[in-house]
């Protein structure tokens, strides 16, 4: 991943509902939603939802699959991936056994 596109998929999840529905789509999986499920599930209106949608479409962190009237939107895995490798890639200077997850990521996992 370049720097810009990390600025982009930054930028798309800088903004709550946003975040929420990439989130909420990450834990869908493969699967996705079509935007109605995903606008109950999330309490956000359709507009706003449609607006979120895109940013997140154009910041290449989520996919979108017609089908015929119907639009479902998935976590675009590899980008997420991406975003992660580009933030963690020279973490402790490159040596990875300096490095160890925080006492509150290591919490969260067990």
């Amino acid at each position: 991943m370049h720097t810009q596109q990390a600025l982009d998929a930054l930028a798309g999840l800088a903004q709550k509902s946003r975040l929420a529905i990439f989130r909420h789509l990450v834990e869908l999986g493969p699967e996705g939603a079509c935007p109605g499920d995903l606008g109950e599930a999330l309490g956000i209106t359709a507009t706003t939802l449609s607006f979120h949608l895109k940013t997140l479409l154009q910041a290449g962190l989520i996919d979108a699959e017609q089908n015929g009237r119907s639009i479902t939107y998935r976590a675009n895995f590899a980008a997420m991936q991406g975003l992660v490798g580009y933030l963690t890639e020279n973490c402790c200077g490159g040596d990875s056994a300096r490095c160890a997850p925080t006492p509150a990521v290591a919490a969260r996992r067990g």
